[in-house]
């Protein structure tokens, strides 16, 4: 758990169901939402990163063991039960998992905690999530880093969004009618967030979603292959660096989405 130093041990309960979430920082406020399997060291050092930019990180434990390193078979026993688990629907490409409502009250208590727009960055299974995190009005920052969900077995779920067409259509509206912004992070190449997704985005979206596209050679050599997690296990802390530079706009985004309107 020295990989967690640090940071703020707390916990939120919503309609009986309570998890732990690990805070850092202070300034506006961004949701972390991990990916599989879990609060891994490379995310971990990713809320570091956001907090010592000047947000209040809150990260929710949603699933694995906080401060585990990653290997193949804890990931694919993670994998595994999210996909039975009822909070998680990883095959609905219109429609939102049910932990998504548990989310939307996190990011409500931390809006009335700090008094300001929330942002929120979801990563591979949780990608998506921060679609359905925008449906209110408080949050103005959603980061969809290489969206995994609908899992990609054919064409429509390849360009699925994970979210209903009532919710669709309110992230449209607030596009339009508010200062809404979309950023999206995936690289070539990869299986589980397929370009087709991107497209929806663009399609549906417009000018409103930024889509950031690397290629599968910027990724981290000791990372996955093919490389899947741009701003923790793939990225390439370096300066010059893709992964690196998709990093940097990912705070430049919150800095800039947070500001007071």
């Amino acid at each position: 758990m020295a990989i967690l130093d640090g940071f703020k041990l707390t916990s939120f309960d919503h309609e009986g169901s309570r998890r732990d979430v690990y805070r850092r920082g202070s300034g506006p406020a961004v949701v972390v939402i991990h990916e599989i399997p879990g609060i891994t060291p490379q995310v971990a050092e990713f809320g570091r990163i956001v907090a010592d930019a000047g947000f209040t990180v809150a990260m929710p434990d949603m699933f694995g063991t906080p401060g585990k390193a990653l290997s193949v078979p804890y990931m694919v026993g993670q994998l595994a039960k999210a996909c039975i688990s009822r909070e998680f629907h990883t095959l609905a490409a219109h429609e939102a998992s049910p932990v998504t409502d548990w989310l939307r009250a996190l990011c409500r208590q931390i809006h009335e905690e700090t008094g300001g727009p929330v942002g929120a960055i979801g990563m591979c299974l949780t990608g998506n999530f921060a679609l359905a995190l925008a449906l209110d009005p408080w949050l103005m920052a959603p980061v969809l880093s290489q969206p995994s969900l609908p899992f990609a077995i054919n064409p429509a779920r390849r360009a699925g969004l994970h979210i209903s067409a009532d919710g669709l259509h309110t992230l449209k509206r607030r596009t339009s009618e508010e200062r809404l912004r979309i950023l999206g992070m995936r690289f070539d190449g990869d299986p589980m967030c397929p370009p087709e997704r991107f497209e929806a985005l663009r399609q549906e979206f417009g000018n409103a979603f930024e889509g950031i596209e690397l290629p599968a050679s910027s990724g981290n050599p000791k990372g996955n292959k093919p490389p899947h997690s741009v701003v923790t296990t793939d990225l390439i802390n370096e300066e010059g660096q893709p992964t690196r530079q998709a990093l940097d706009r990912v705070i430049s985004f919150f800095k800039e989405q947070l500001a007071p309107a």
